[in-house]
């Protein structure tokens, strides 16, 4: 049932979805050397002389230290989460329009956080397909945790400001071939490419000083920070990848468990059941239809159990249903012995020729139990002791087939 408080309003407006939260967060590490890496990485995209062939090239040279280029790695993140929000991430074939949006992604992800504990007995996130697998970076991903590890965003941060604020000369030449560069492309004009060994000369700057810069942070104090700066660099390009992966084949992954959960809907009929063995030339399809009706007579709701102990109570309590022990006398050897008559284990084929006593002895050789130098009442003991056993295994055996049919496999 739906909150109704609120819900008048929300219907009458409309959800203004936006990646501006995380945009924040990006700009607060926009300090030092990174806040020209987005300078400079948002002019060549935002270049109207540049063609693609020209900025693709020109992003590809400076990006030689990736970890040092976080304008680079976090415009391209910014990008991505844009494509969330208008669906574009998901593709569409050639000359079709892009009919899929925020909302049918975010249903079918929903979806899945139902179907595959239901059809494949493991969590979402164990398929790498929980909400954050999909669209962790607009769900804060990188600006909180569950742990007491610190955020991505915030190691990010902690690291930057500390090699910022020590000055490193490598550092101001590095931002100096950034800026270089970002002037340079900025006062393009024009149609021309006669400026493509210019370019090639400022992007080789750029990558000579990362180069540069990243050796000077080979060393304590700066090491560890540098560490941080792969690790985040890491995270964030591993996040994006994931989400790009999984967006683009959601629809399909979700129509995949929807069809087959459908499959096994007919099941049901006896004719459709005999129809997808025959034309399915999948092993565990064939499998799965041909032992159903095996399968489903050994479901049994009493059987439901969650640990041994619930065993060894469900198999008391089945066995006092059926009245068992129907015997539990032994010195009542006439009663053991139309007990022995009753039990399939034992063929009582010409029994009613026999005298109890003999049926009790047949009766153990046929079972394997010892009856050489035994009295007949000591017989009697050792059958009704296999017998009462063997009842208890039948319902334990049920008890085991219904699990092993109620359990994914």
């Amino acid at each position: 049932m739906a909150v109704k408080k609120g819900l008048k309003k929300l219907v009458e407006s409309t959800p203004d979805f936006s990646n501006q939260h995380i945009e924040n967060a990006v700009n607060g590490l926009k300090i030092g050397w990174v806040a020209k890496t987005f300078t400079l990485d948002t002019s060549i995209k935002n270049s109207n002389i540049l063609t693609d062939t020209q900025k693709n090239d020109a992003r590809l040279t400076i990006n030689n230290v990736p970890h040092l280029n976080i304008g680079r790695y976090m415009n391209d993140m910014l990008d991505h989460t844009a494509t969330i929000l208008d669906g574009s991430i998901v593709p569409v074939p050639v000359n079709e329009t892009q009919t899929a949006d925020f909302l049918e992604i975010l249903q079918q992800v929903q979806l899945l956080q139902d179907l595959i504990p239901e059809l494949l007995g493991t969590t979402a996130h164990e398929k790498n397909r929980d909400v954050n697998d999909h669209v962790g970076t607009l769900n804060n991903k990188f600006l909180e945790t569950e742990d007491s590890s610190l955020p991505v965003f915030t190691s990010l941060g902690e690291s930057i400001a500390f090699i910022s604020d020590k000055a490193i000369a490598t550092d101001t030449l590095y931002q100096t071939a950034l800026t270089n560069m970002t002037t340079f492309v900025d006062s393009l004009v024009g149609d021309s490419t006669d400026f493509q060994q210019t370019l090639n000369t400022f992007a080789t700057a750029v990558a000579t000083a990362a180069t540069n810069f990243n050796t000077a942070l080979a060393a304590e104090p700066y090491l560890t920070h540098r560490t941080r700066l792969i690790a985040g660099n890491e995270a964030v390009d591993v996040q994006v990848a994931l989400e790009k992966a999984n967006c683009s084949t959601l629809s399909t992954y979700a129509d995949t468990l929807t069809n087959n959960e459908a499959f096994t809907n007919l099941a049901e009929d006896t004719q459709l059941r005999k129809l997808m063995t025959r034309v399915s030339q999948n092993t565990n399809w064939i499998s799965y239809f041909t032992d159903y009706n095996s399968n489903q007579r050994n479901l049994n709701p009493i059987y439901t159990a969650t640990s041994d102990s619930d065993k060894e109570n469900i198999i008391s309590q089945v066995l006092a249903g059926r009245g068992l022990p129907d015997v539990t006398d032994a010195l009542n050897v006439p009663a053991v012995a139309a007990k022995a008559n009753r039990d399939s284990r034992i063929d009582t084929k010409n029994f009613d020729l026999l005298t109890v006593d003999q049926q009790i002895t047949n009766s153990c050789d046929q079972l394997n139990i010892t009856t050489q130098n035994r009295s007949i009442t000591n017989q009697s003991r050792a059958l009704l002791d296999n017998m009462n056993q063997h009842d208890r295994d039948t319902i334990a055996g049920e008890l085991d087939l219904n699990e092993s049919s109620d359990t994914l496999s």
